[in-house]
């Protein structure tokens, strides 16, 4: 088994557009992950999750491989944006889709 930081790495490295959540995208396990799946669903962009309470050394490796001390945490093409805070306030600006539209992530059809 890899270390963490390898793991997470390669997560982020193989998914255009990756958010690593409490809980599923289905099941979110706190009101700061399911805002972040909201966002990322009225976007409509596919998209991975990771659920951070499945692996604890992933849990807590997220937040040093970030910088970044609380999840959810999104990332877009390999860099990261950030939370579900800098999230709602990137979509409400148009940022967020904008974004994506640069990344080249275009909305699911």
């Amino acid at each position: 088994m890899s270390d963490p930081n390898t793991r997470i790495a390669e997560i982020v490295g193989s998914n255009d557009v990756v958010l690593f959540m409490k809980g599923t995208p289905l099941f979110p396990q706190c009101g700061f992950s399911s805002k972040a799946i909201a966002i990322l669903d009225h976007l409509g962009v596919a998209y991975d999750s990771v659920d951070v309470l499945q692996d604890q050394e992933v849990r807590q490796g997220i937040k040093a491989f970030s910088d970044w001390p609380t999840i959810p945490q999104l990332y877009v093409k390999g860099e990261f944006v950030g939370g579900s805070d800098i999230m709602m306030e990137m979509y409400e600006a148009g940022e967020l889709s904008e974004l994506m539209a640069e990344a080249g992530i275009k909305p699911a059809a």
